[in-house]
């Protein structure tokens, strides 16, 4: 089912870190400020700044920040469903390493299908004029993978892998709760058999126990069939659960990177410290001191001097509101990008 680029080319390119399937470089994507009557560019929203991730094969990589501060746009970029501005992003097909920014429109239709993506709304993301049947089966026909009566049997086999009852398979959206319709979603994501699973919000719109089965299908499915996924989400509670490693944005950009477990338990970025100090107690009488940042999150399109988090951060100096931090390498994956990191004795996070 999964195809190779055969166009050579600058889409292929060199090797990338050894156990990799995707890598991205120098990430941008800038939307441009128009104005006047001419509608002339007076200037750019830096959505994504200068962003580098590498997802491994077989794990999940959680981005977590504030509304706004890039998530979703990288996750857009990564599927070319919007264009970067700059940057490179690299993905393992089969036995080539490919940048997805370079892909003409066939080749990209060929690496679409082992990329795929989760959304985060299960009520507007499903077409209520097509039953369970349709929604599921149409990358198969979009794809030419199956025909016939094929297609049928591969379907009730996705309804069936995703905890669905494959007698309902004519049915229509609005018979289905939104715990079983993000199924329907997590199916037809499957359909095409992708290595790489972008999860944008995947279950915030969803009650809290229901969060609970869809975080743990996705995690026997990822097991059952070797998947990676980008999980992107605001809640630090399901990004604990789900996530190898982790990565924290603030304002396009990533200020923090590591091993799940490290960052909760130490977090060497004053601003990953106030995200852990909002998580809720499990225990109502346990107190803790909630750290509230001051100000407004910076404006993307007129982003301060030095460090973008400089004008809201306690532990501030005069370094920072002038140069921009650089990533400190603190080992087992773990970078941060603050000048005082390693000096500071921040807080950890919520007990588990």
């Amino acid at each position: 089912m999964n195809e190779t680029i055969t166009k050579a080319g600058p889409a292929v390119q060199a090797d990338m870190p050894e156990g990799a399937i995707l890598q991205i470089q120098g990430l941008k994507k800038y939307f441009p400020i128009n104005a006047g009557i001419l509608k002339r560019t007076v200037g750019y929203v830096k959505a994504v700044d200068d962003v580098d991730i590498v997802i491994n094969r077989g794990e999940t990589f959680g981005l977590v920040g504030e509304s706004g501060c890039g998530k979703t746009t990288i996750g857009r970029c990564i599927l070319r469903a919007i264009n970067a501005t700059g940057g490179s992003i690299r993905y393992r097909l089969n036995n080539q390493v490919i940048d997805i920014n370079k892909l003409g429109a066939t080749e990209l239709r060929t690496a679409r299908r082992n990329m795929q993506l989760i959304f985060q709304d299960p009520y507007s993301s499903l077409n209520p004029r097509m039953t369970v049947l349709g929604i599921i089966s149409e990358p198969l026909i979009c794809n030419k993978l199956y025909g016939g009566a094929e297609i049928r049997e591969k379907t009730m086999e996705l309804m069936e892998l995703v905890g669905l009852d494959k007698k309902q398979l004519e049915r229509y959206p609005h018979a289905f709760s939104g715990g079983q319709r993000q199924r329907i979603g997590i199916a037809r994501a499957l359909a095409t058999n992708p290595d790489f699973i972008v999860c944008d919000e995947a279950v915030s719109a969803l009650d809290v126990s229901v969060q609970a089965q869809i975080l743990n299908l996705l995690m026997d499915l990822q097991r059952k069939l070797h998947l990676s996924y980008l999980f992107i989400s605001h809640d630090l509670g399901v990004i604990r659960h789900i996530s190898d490693r982790v990565g924290v944005m603030y304002v396009g950009k990533l200020v923090e990177t590591g091993v799940t477990d490290d960052i909760f338990a130490q977090p060497l970025h004053p601003y990953t410290e106030a995200l852990l100090s909002a998580i809720p107690k499990p225990n109502p009488r346990q107190k803790g001191d909630r750290i509230v940042l001051e100000g407004e999150v910076a404006n993307p399109a007129n982003l301060p001097e030095g460090c973008y988090f400089h004008p809201r951060c306690r532990y501030c100096e005069e370094r920072c509101k002038k140069e921009q931090p650089r990533f400190q390498d603190f080992g087992n994956s773990r970078l941060v990008a603050c000048h005082r990191a390693g000096e500071l004795s921040l807080r950890s996070g919520a007990e588990p």
